[in-house]
């Protein structure tokens, strides 16, 4: 996929080059049969295509008409709405607890992602990220690690740790992403996730619940 990519990217930086090369030929009343200019029009097409170049990175590559053939990854800037189902027990019951709020912001660019998960107990933001794209083999995941800083006023039962969470890209019939996380500290879960808002929030909203392990001193 990523040779595919690549090799389309190549043949319309050509293309784009070739119309640009014939047109300022056209309109300048050049002659591209003669050296001088031909290569005096080096400098332009360039800055042309350096100009079209900047304008797909900073824009383009959201559109859904480059989707596949030329951007291999889905877009997937916004905040993520949904639930950790963890496998961790609560050493006073013994039991697991039952799902808890979270929200996941995603900042996407055409070179770069970052996510920064939030419950009402902790943040953590990622180090390391990247996609794991194979059409071919119906794999469409995103995937990074992660450190996770707990409140302050958790440290006694919460400390800070690093993990790993891998998600399932789902995009029909309905946006969500579907993932797994495992941590130092030896516990692991799923994440499941809806698409809330294109906006990156910082908080997680009332609407979504108290987390079901925080002590009624601790909520804020």
């Amino acid at each position: 996929m990523r040779n595919v990519t690549i090799k389309s990217s190549l043949y319309l930086l050509v293309g784009i080059s070739a119309v640009a090369w014939f047109s300022l030929a056209y309109f300048g009343g050049l002659d591209l049969s003669k050296v001088k200019d031909f290569f005096g029009l080096v400098p332009k097409v360039v800055s042309i295509d350096l100009l079209i170049v900047a304008v797909f990175v900073r824009w383009g590559w959201k559109l859904k008409l480059f989707r596949g053939w030329l951007v291999p990854f889905p877009n997937l800037n916004g905040s993520w709405l949904g639930f950790i189902h963890s496998d961790w027990k609560n050493p006073d019951t013994g039991e697991k607890p039952p799902p808890i709020p979270v929200m996941l912001t995603i900042n996407q660019s055409f070179f770069h992602i970052s996510c920064m998960m939030r419950t009402s107990e902790m943040e953590s933001s990622s180090y390391s990220e990247g996609f794991l794209i194979d059409p071919d083999r119906q794999i469409k995941n995103v995937a990074y690690s992660y450190t996770s800083k707990p409140r302050l006023s958790l440290s006694e039962r919460s400390i800070p740790h690093d993990g790993t969470a891998v998600f399932k890209i789902v995009e029909k019939p309905k946006l969500k992403l579907i993932g797994r996380y495992w941590t130092e500290r030896l516990t692991k879960g799923e994440i499941v996730l809806e698409y809330y808002s294109n906006e990156l929030i910082e908080e997680l909203p009332d609407s979504l619940g108290e987390h079901p392990v925080t002590e009624v001193e601790n909520r804020r």
